[in-house]
C-alpha cells in the first residue's frame, strides 16, 4: 500500500489549497504528479512537462472561485500552463535529472505533451485509454484539474511536472505489469521528484524575483470579470484570492 496517498482525487480541496498559497504570497506553483503513459515512447520513470490538458472530470469538483457567487468571470485557458514558466523549467529539470546520484542514465524528459485529467478513482477501460490516444492525449492523471483552472483564476503561474509510473490500459503486452512494479516506480519517481525540487528551487525563486515568469498570469483576470455590480458579500469572498480587484469596497 502507498501510505502517503490518503485522499481521493475528487476530494482534494483544490480551491482551499490554491487560495492558501495565494494568501501566503506564492506567485508560482510547480506541481508534481504521477501519470499513466498513453504513448510507447513515454516509458515508466520518464518525466513529462505537458503544455495542454483534456478535461475528462465530471463536474463534481469545485472548479472556480466564482461558484456560489453572483459574479461571473471567464478566465482564458487556451494555454493552461504558463508557457514562460515551462520554458524556464525545462533546462532546470534537465540539469537536475543529469545530477541524480542514483542513476547512470538519467530518465528521459519530454518537454511537451497533452495530459488527460480523468475523474477516477478507478482507472480507464481499454476502450477509454485508446480513445484518449486518438484524441491526442500523451499522459493521464486525476489531479491537474481543477488545480490548473483555479491557479489561472488566482493569477498564479502554474506548471506540471509529471512522472510516468506505467502504461495505461491501452497497451497489451506479453508480460503484464504488476501492482508491485507500479508502486516501485511510483516510489522511485517520488524520490527523484523531491531531489529535483530541492535542486531547482533556488534558481526558480531567482527568476520569479527577476520577473521572468508570471507574464501571462498577473493581471490575467482583469478583463475576465463580466459582472459589473458586485454584491458586498461576494466581493468579500473573492477578496481573499483576488485582492487586486475585490480588496476594496467601491462602486463598480
Amino acid at each position: 500500500m502507498y501510505e502517503s496517498n490518503s485522499i481521493l482525487p475528487s476530494a482534494v480541496p483544490a480551491r482551499a489549497n490554491i487560495a492558501a498559497l495565494k494568501s501566503l504570497g506564492v506567485k508560482v506553483v510547480v506541481a508534481f504528479s504521477a501519470v499513466g503513459s498513453l504513448r510507447e515512447q513515454i516509458h515508466p520513470g520518464d518525466f513529462v512537462v505537458p503544455d495542454q490538458i483534456i478535461d475528462r472530470t465530471k463536474g463534481v469538483r469545485p472548479a472556480s472561485f466564482f461558484e456560489g457567487t453572483s459574479i461571473v468571470a471567464h478566465a482564458m485557458f487556451g494555454d493552461p500552463f504558463d508557457t514562460q514558466l515551462i520554458k524556464a523549467l525545462i533546462p532546470m529539470i534537465q540539469n537536475a535529472l543529469a545530477a541524480l546520484p542514483d542513476t547512470t542514465t538519467p530518465p528521459n524528459l519530454h518537454a511537451s505533451g497533452t495530459v488527460v485529467c480523468m475523474e477516477g478513482p478507478q482507472f480507464s477501460t481499454r476502450a477509454e485509454s485508446n480513445m484518449y490516444r486518438a484524441w491526442g492525449g500523451d499522459i493521464i492523471n486525476m489531479s491537474v484539474l481543477p488545480e490548473a483552472k483555479l491557479a489561472r483564476e488566482a493569477e498564479l503561474s502554474y506548471a506540471l511536472v509529471a512522472t510516468a509510473t506505467d502504461y495505461d490500459a491501452w497497451r497489451v503486452s506479453e508480460e503484464p505489469v504488476t501492482v508491485a512494479e507500479v508502486y516501485k516506480t511510483l516510489s522511485n519517481n517520488a524520490d527523484r521528484s523531491r531531489k529535483i525540487t530541492a535542486t531547482i528551487l533556488e534558481e526558480l525563486h531567482e527568476i520569479v524575483e527577476r520577473g521572468e515568469v508570471l507574464t501571462s498570469a498577473e493581471g490575467g483576470m482583469q478583463y475576465s470579470l463580466v459582472t459589473r455590480n458586485w454584491p458586498e458579500e461576494d466581493r468579500k469572498k473573492l477578496a481573499f484570492v483576488l485582492p487586486k480587484y475585490f480588496g476594496k469596497s467601491e462602486e463598480n
